[in-house]
């Protein structure tokens, strides 16, 4: 239990036995993995920004952005890149070290691509890290990707190949497995991951991890969703995901994949800090922060400072080109953070 090996050969017996452990059991095996490859009380922190809003040819159940549904969502166009460079300065300033750029495409538009490069350099220029999803890339567009400096490029496989046609029928998982190929090949980082609690079995969810973790390198970034059930969406009315099992979820993929950030991505908005805190033990270590998620809620930033002061975790740095002087500053608002809780309890008892 206490070995960590970098595996590429899951089966998906192996991957249900490890699901099936005792809760405390599977939390201390991920806990004894994740301490053979991290800091346990460092979070990568991440912001996200949705560029170009709705009207998606796609028909994901799960998103309120797919033109296939009546969600109430207002429709923009790709933002102008100076708003985009601002919202990056802006995330920055409260911790940030990756800004994220989501645009609601099934593939990017030829008219569209030199903004989108544009924007990369933009964000790459203020010492954050940079992140995009676009949808399906050809070779071309991914290459043109990393020669303007993109660091890593989502592209969620959602679920299990076998449940995937239960979700989505307008692009193949062929497609996106081709994507993150190209993606590999240009030498970008991945971010790729799924979500949880669109009626898929615990098969799909093990094999959703094992889609993940064998291929040929594990992505460096997993972003585990629970999905956020949006009115207008075929999967409004689907049942909670249980708390235990998207802990579960979370453990499971850090012992599959080791070296990889485990993202509590979507859904942290309905998770009290109990849960959180759990999921950090359970080898999570990269959040969003900020207000929302491309369109869903997401917990304020100042409560996730809180949190953070309360566990005594701090902001991963950047490993290249760390401002210690941000740093610092970042690592001083947790402090008084704690201080200021610390005052606010001493004074009500």
């Amino acid at each position: 239990m206490t070995a960590s090996v970098t595996r590429h050969d899951w089966t998906l017996a192996e991957v249900l036995e490890l699901f099936n452990q005792p809760f405390n059991d599977l939390l201390f095996h991920a806990q004894t993995v994740h301490r053979q490859h991290f800091d346990p009380n460092r979070v990568q922190v991440s912001t996200l920004l949705s560029i170009k809003t709705g009207a998606c040819p796609e028909d994901c159940k799960y998103c309120p952005q797919s033109g296939h549904y009546n969600t109430g969502l207002d429709k923009e166009k790709l933002m102008e890149v100076e708003k985009v460079l601002k919202a990056a300065a802006d995330a920055k300033a409260i911790g940030s070290t990756r800004f994220c750029m989501g645009a609601a495409w099934k593939h990017p538009s030829a008219k569209d691509m030199p903004y989108v490069l544009k924007m990369v350099e933009g964000v790459k220029a203020l010492g954050l890290e940079t992140c995009m999803t676009l949808g399906k890339l050809s070779k071309e567009q991914t290459q043109a990707l990393a020669e303007a400096g993109l660091d890593y490029y989502n592209h969620n496989l959602d679920t299990s190949p076998e449940f995937y046609g239960n979700i989505i029928t307008t692009r193949t998982y062929a497609d996106r497995l081709e994507t993150l190929s190209h993606v590999r090949d240009s030498g970008m980082k991945i971010c790729s991951g799924g979500i949880l609690g669109m009626g898929e079995s615990l098969k799909d969810r093990a094999g959703l991890l094992i889609q993940l973790a064998n291929l040929p390198e594990h992505p460096e970034s997993v972003p585990i969703n629970m999905l956020v059930k949006v009115q207008g969406t075929p999967l409004a009315e689907e049942k909670d995901v249980d708390p235990f099992d998207f802990i579960r979820m979370l453990a499971v993929a850090r012992i599959m994949m080791p070296k990889s950030h485990v993202r509590l991505s979507a859904g942290r908005e309905q998770m009290n800090e109990q849960m959180q805190s759990l999921a950090f033990f359970a080898g999570a270590n990269s959040i969003f922060y900020g207000k929302k998620l491309l369109t869903t809620g997401n917990p304020q930033a100042d409560k996730d400072m809180q949190l953070f002061a309360r566990l005594g975790i701090k902001p991963e740095e950047r490993q290249e080109h760390a401002d210690e002087v941000h740093q610092a500053a970042i690592e001083q608002a947790l402090i008084e953070q704690r201080d200021s809780a610390l005052f606010t309890n001493a004074a009500a008892s």
